[in-house]
């Protein structure tokens, strides 16, 4: 997808962080940025931002976890202008902690929204994708998708069954013929969007900016790259991973950080109540 001007493009999560800077991003590339986010107040901040700098922008509450919410916008969105061009699954949320410290309803919520949601976004509007004379579909993963993530155990699973998933759509779509949708799964370290915060990033890296891993996501949608891998580390891991013995590769992982990165997690605002993407 060359050409990016004129194409509706859906950003899941668009409220905030990086949601937000996906937005902002494919709006200055002269799309009509459809924005969702269960907060209506980020969701109008986001709108604002766009709009204050020349872009086109449609904002929509919705909730990915509510299978009834988001077909409601599916028609809502048909309704304003038609079907989309593009598809970003960036909603997600984290709850940091140990395990049995963190509230079961926490851990379901995770995958609710984080892979759960993905998914009901994805079947609802899949079928738009395929019609179009050229699509793309991005979903938002995390490197933690690679490598377990103690003191954020379901967010890391909610990423590695999200990378499963947007990995076999993309092969199934090639499969069925409709090789001109493209698929992309994104796994980025740490961001600096205060979902993270106190988290260490692993050595020798930095918590990458959201404005920056945003334009990556918009180049990999325009070149159709199946994978972002950012930073240097992370495109390496998934090679170590399946070449190193499990306690080779256990206590690299240590070395560097990523297996203890977590431990100093506070999130955006604090300890208390979900961070989201």
């Amino acid at each position: 997808m060359r050409d990016l001007a004129g194409k509706r493009v859906l950003v899941t999560g668009g409220g905030c962080g990086l949601g937000r800077a996906l937005a902002r991003q494919f709006a200055a590339r002269g799309c009509r940025a459809l924005v969702a986010d269960i907060d209506v107040a980020a969701l109008e901040g986001t709108a604002a931002a766009i709009a204050s700098a020349g872009g086109r922008v449609t904002p929509y509450a919705m909730d990915v976890g509510d299978e009834r919410a988001v077909g409601a916008v599916r028609d809502q969105i048909h309704d304003d202008g038609g079907p989309i061009d593009v598809l970003v699954n960036n909603a997600g949320v984290v709850f940091g902690g140990g395990f049995l410290d963190v509230p079961l309803d926490r851990h379901l919520e995770t995958y609710r929204v984080n892979l759960l949601g993905a998914v009901a976004v994805t079947h609802a509007f899949l079928p738009d994708l395929v019609t179009r004379p050229e699509a793309h579909l991005v979903n938002i993963a995390s490197a933690s998708g690679f490598v377990g993530l103690p003191y954020g155990s379901t967010y890391a699973s909610s990423k590695w069954g999200l990378i499963g998933f947007s990995d076999s759509i993309r092969l199934e779509l090639a499969l069925a013929g409709h090789g001109h949708v493209g698929v992309t799964t994104v796994c980025p370290s740490y961001v600096t969007t205060g979902l993270f915060d106190g988290a260490r990033p692993p050595w020798t890296t930095r918590a990458l900016d959201p404005d920056r891993l945003a334009a990556l996501v918009v180049r990999a949608v325009r070149r159709n790259r199946p994978f972002v891998l950012t930073p240097w580390l992370v495109k390496i891991t998934p090679a170590l991973r399946g070449l190193l013995p499990v306690p080779l590769f256990d206590a690299l992982a240590r070395l560097t950080g990523a297996t203890t990165s977590m431990r100093t997690w506070r999130g955006r605002g604090g300890a208390a109540g979900p961070r989201r993407l």
